[in-house]
């Protein structure tokens, strides 16, 4: 493809991302609002976040696999109808359990969109020139991430359209997407002997969600050292045991274990499942901190974030360029995860008092920090897998980085529950007024601005005491994933595209326009 025609392309690309990411971030400052019409709690507000984290986790290696195996262009069009789909359904919500099953079904396609957009990508660019491509879609990821929050804020705060709207929205750019695609996106598919190993899917997608219901149900619904987390854990380590073994006898395997033989694909998936962890577990309680513990509606609490963002699209963008000019990737992979480290940690101390200005700079850190690990980790994979294995391990490092942040949002939402039912409890005991005051028990989240003072005072404390907890334990996490990026050894950016390497590694190279 020539350069024009890999623009056209991207156009389609950023449009998918832009509809995965909105499936996130429209409704992360609606949440409050419809969780409470909706008589939802903590643990609710967790689980709407964790369904559709753990069905893009679990089905990211799916896609990927099928994406080396059939037509790459059917697929992202296949996971952007299941997206429309899902949001569709999901803005008819009369109930939790409605929105939650619906919010699984985005996740799919979500899923989806975002293995093929990395795979696609990678089809069509060499990892030399990759980076100039990538910071369009960082960039993209960032915009998305700005406008979410805004949409979903101005949405909620207008009557006449109501939160339902938060999941309407995102339908007219996927049919966007689906029709610049289908226009612009012409790839060559290399035909080769399709074996899906549906048991190994299977077995995967039900010891990832086995844990992930495990970690989202511990210290809520049963003890963390219970007979329930006894079954629960060791039936998804019994069924992740006997994946790996079928996995190992595949014949094209949805996870190849032999990938992780090479040092960087290891350090790299490894790094992606702590920095997974920590971006998704702590900044999607960043909605909870600015609306309940500083008072802001939707829409000003989505402006509140811009600092963070505007750092990840700034530096995905420059960065991008940096390494297609030098072809020098490994040292900005370092600063960003030092650098990410330092915004993790500053935010640690964040409390209902703590001066906007800090808690700006603090956020613009984290995202210029990970606006130089995101795009730089897939492409350092990418670089070191044949052709035939692609879009696999793409897939593979998205799954993991999905699998980080479905434990982040489920444990530390655990966390920050716990937390904050701790502190209001004792600061209501301290001032001799009863639980009822808070207006109901059920654990619901509250409307501060219904509280009488003193009440609310305790609330919006607690709520900016936990959340700067959150930042704390994850603080440890972004390091580890420095460490990792610190033991990958660098090695020169190839100049062959996906399809040229896998047309070059295909026994017979039988090829059809798509």
């Amino acid at each position: 493809m020539t350069h024009r025609q890999i623009l056209e392309a991207m156009t389609g690309l950023m449009l998918s991302m832009f509809v995965a990411m909105l499936s996130s971030t429209v409704v992360s400052n609606a949440l409050p609002r419809i969780l409470h019409e909706l008589h939802g709690g903590q643990s609710a507000y967790t689980w709407v976040v964790t369904a559709t984290l753990l069905t893009t986790t679990a089905s990211t290696p799916i896609w990927g696999k099928m994406a080396d195996l059939v037509s790459k262009k059917l697929l992202m069009q296949v996971a952007i109808v299941v997206y429309a789909a899902g949001s569709i359904v999901a803005g008819l919500s009369e109930s939790v359990g409605m929105l939650i099953t619906c919010r699984a079904v985005q996740g799919i396609g979500a899923g989806g969109i975002l293995a093929m957009t990395q795979v696609i990508m990678a089809a069509m660019v060499s990892p030399r020139e990759r980076g100039r491509y990538s910071g369009y879609l960082g960039a993209t990821f960032a915009v998305a991430t700005i406008a979410g929050p805004l949409i979903g804020g101005v949405i909620v705060d207008t009557s006449w359209l109501g939160w339902r709207w938060c999941f309407y929205v995102g339908v007219p750019f996927a049919l966007a997407a689906l029709v610049t695609l289908q226009r612009t996106l012409h790839l060559v598919t290399v035909r080769r002997e399709v074996s899906v190993d549906y048991l190994g899917a299977a077995l995967i997608t039900g010891g990832v969600s086995v844990l992930l219901v495990w970690v989202s149900l511990a210290g809520q619904q049963f003890d963390w050292l219970s007979a329930t987390t006894a079954a629960l854990v060791a039936g998804g380590l019994a069924l992740l045991a006997l994946a790996v073994v079928v996995e190992l006898r595949a014949t094209e395997p949805i996870i190849p274990l032999a990938i992780f033989r090479e040092r960087t694909v290891a350090l790299a998936t490894s790094a992606g499942l702590f920095v997974g962890v920590a971006m998704y577990g702590a900044t999607i309680f960043l909605s909870q901190y600015f609306q309940i513990s500083r008072g802001e509606s939707p829409t000003a609490s989505g402006l509140r974030t811009m600092p963070m963002i505007l750092g990840l699209a700034v530096s995905s963008l420059v960065v991008g360029r940096l390494v297609s000019g030098t072809g020098r990737w490994k040292r900005y992979l370092v600063a960003g995860s030092a650098i990410a480290t330092v915004g993790f940690a500053l935010l640690a101390t964040l409390s209902a008092e703590t001066s906007f200005v800090l808690v700006a700079v603090y956020m613009a850190l984290v995202g210029i920090g990970l606006g130089m690990v995101m795009q730089n980790l897939v492409l350092s994979v990418q670089n070191s897998v044949a052709g035939s294995q692609l879009g696999a391990a793409t897939a593979t490092v998205s799954f993991f980085r999905s699998l980080g942040g479905a434990i982040g949002v489920s444990v530390l939402g655990a966390v920050l529950g716990t937390r904050v039912a701790d502190s209001i409890a004792s600061g209501l005991a301290h001032l001799g007024v009863p639980a009822s005051a808070m207006g109901s028990s059920d654990g619901a989240i509250p409307d501060v601005s219904t509280l009488p003072k003193p009440v609310a005072s305790i609330v919006e404390h607690a709520y900016g005491d936990a959340v700067g907890e959150v930042f704390l334990v994850s603080t440890p996490l972004v390091l580890l994933a420095l460490l990792c990026v610190l033991a990958i050894r660098e090695v020169p950016l190839r100049t062959q595209t996906g399809t040229e390497l896998a047309e070059a590694g295909a026994q017979q190279p039988q090829t059809a326009g798509v």
